[in-house]
Formats: structure tokens, C-alpha cells, sequence
């Protein structure tokens, strides 16, 4: 079906120009805002008759009033895509749209290990094969490319349906893969272990997306796939020589303002 092209009168600035598709996402957001920072021409594609576009409405207009261009149509329209462009002089598209399986809709992510690296347990195997035909693909296309390994980003919910965005450290008790040795907060908790064995249990029962979750929390954490490599500085460099000037911080600093939340929490509960 041929998508009409309707063109939003928002403003940009100046600089290449960018497209990018699922802007609304959980990475799409932190992109989009980081293109009209770096005062970017900035266009956003929406499907304006997808299920849930009347909860992304506001995420959508608040980037059109930062100077964001909409573009009203589908990634899979070809004519439509290539039409849009030409028209706008496109530049560079970046692309951090879902895919629409349940297993998307459900992790809301995509896990950014390096898949030709990382050999984790059915079912998560399949979707790292998948990965691996569309980065051979572009390899014999001679397309210029990045791939970007960021590991457990977007909130990757491990083994459990919580968001951790959405939750403070537990008090009371929480859940150790492996055998576990940090001490950070200073106590001990009661400690719920996953062994090996019972992730691979989930992961063989094949409930989606339990199983997938529990595959892929297993290559994370007991086979450790997101360390377990070396890089080669020229064709693998590391994202802290990318940015010398930049400031990053460890895990366990990062835990740090857990501790301040945490005390925060207390000082409450005690008043």
C-alpha cells in the first residue's frame, strides 16, 4: 500500500540531515534529542495508525516543538522511502525501530551484544543468526557500516518482569545469577540464586519471552559473552577512546546513586 507524504511545518536547524525511524522508542528518544542538540536537521518517520500512536502523541510533539520535521509514513513503503530521500536530501538514516514479533513487543529492546562473538542457548540463538545474515548481507553489499555492541542497554529487564528504571534496590531480598561476591550496600540480603541449570530450564522450555530472556541472561551472566573477547584498538575500538574527553563512569560508581535513592527512601519511611 503507497503511503502518502505529509510534511509537518516544524522548524530545524542547520547540518546534515537525518532521518530516524522509531524515534518514540526507548533509544529512538535518547537519539532524537541527541540530533536536535547537536542542531541537526532532524526528521522523524511515524506511523500515524499504529495501535498505541495515541500514547506516543506527546513524546511526538514534544520533539516537533524542539524543531523535529515529521514525515507521516511506513519504513517497509519502498517507493514512499525513496521518494522521502530524494525530496529532503536525506542524509543519513538511523534506524532504532522495533521489530512487530511478540518478543519485541514484549522487551521493548534490542540486546546489543556482539553476535558474532556470542553464542547463547535456544531460543535466543536463533534471533543472534538472524543478526549475523543481515550484517553479512550488508558486508557483500559494500555498505559503509557501525556496528554498535552496547551490551545491556535500554533497561534489559534480565530474568524478571520488573523495570529496573521503575524500582529502587531491594530491601528485603533480590536475585543473584552466579554465586554473587559484592558486598556494596553494606548487609547482607536473603539471596534467591539462579544457577546455571535453571536458567537453562527456562531457556528449554521455550516460552517466549521467558525463554529468550532467560537464554540471553545466561550468555550475559554465566558465560559472561560481553567481556569474554578481545577487540582490536583499529577495527574494534572501545567508545572511551571514540570520546577521550568524555566522562564515564564504572558499574559500581554508577551504583552509587542507588545508595543516595536508597537513604532518600529511608529518611522517608521513617518520617
Amino acid at each position: 500500500m503507497s503511503s502518502p507524504l505529509l510534511v509537518s511545518n516544524g522548524s530545524a536547524g542547520k547540518g546534515g540531515r537525518i532521518l530516524i525511524v522509531g524515534t518514540s522508542g526507548f533509544i529512538g528518544q535518547f537519539i532524537t534529542q541527541a540530533s536536535l542538540d547537536a542542531n541537526r536537521r532532524t526528521y522523524i518517520l511515524v506511523r500515524s495508525f499504529s495501535d498505541n500512536f495515541h500514547l506516543k502523541i506527546k513524546i511526538i510533539k514534544e520533539f516537533e516543538d524542539k524543531g523535529a520535521i515529521i514525515l507521516h509514513g511506513v519504513i517497509n513503503d519502498q517507493k514512499f522511502i525513496e521518494h522521502m530521500l530524494r525530496k529532503h536530501e536525506i542524509d543519513i538514516v538511523i534506524s532504532v525501530g522495533g521489530g512487530e514479533s511478540i518478543i519485541v513487543q514484549a522487551m521493548k529492546v534490542s540486546f546489543g551484544h556482539e553476535v558474532d562473538r556470542s553464542n547463547p542457548v535456544e531460543p535466543g540463538l536463533n534471533m543472534y543468526k538472524q543478526k549475523r545474515k543481515i550484517r553479512r548481507f550488508i558486508e557483500e553489499m559494500k555498505i559503509p557500516y557501525t556496528y554498535i555492541c552496547c551490551n545491556s542497554i535500554a533497561s534489559w529487564p534480565y530474568n524478571d518482569s520488573k523495570h529496573p528504571s521503575d524500582v529502587l534496590p531491594p530491601l528485603d531480598h533480590f536475585q543473584i545469577y552466579g554465586d554473587g561476591n559484592e558486598n556494596k550496600i553494606g548487609k547482607i540480603l536473603p539471596r534467591i540464586t539462579f544457577t546455571e541449570d535453571v536458567l537453562l530450564a527456562i531457556a528449554a522450555e521455550k516460552i517466549i519471552p521467558r525463554s529468550v530472556v532467560a537464554s540471553l541472561t545466561h550468555e550475559i551472566f554465566i558465560k559472561g559473552c560481553q567481556i569474554g573477547f578481545s577487540i582490536d584498538g583499529k577495527k574494534d575500538p572501545e567508545v572511551c577512546d571514540l570520546y577521550p574527553n568524555e566522562s564515564f563512569c564504572t558499574m559500581d560508581e554508577c551504583f552509587n546513586d542507588f545508595l543516595l535513592k536508597m537513604d532518600e527512601m529511608l529518611k522517608m519511611s521513617t518520617n
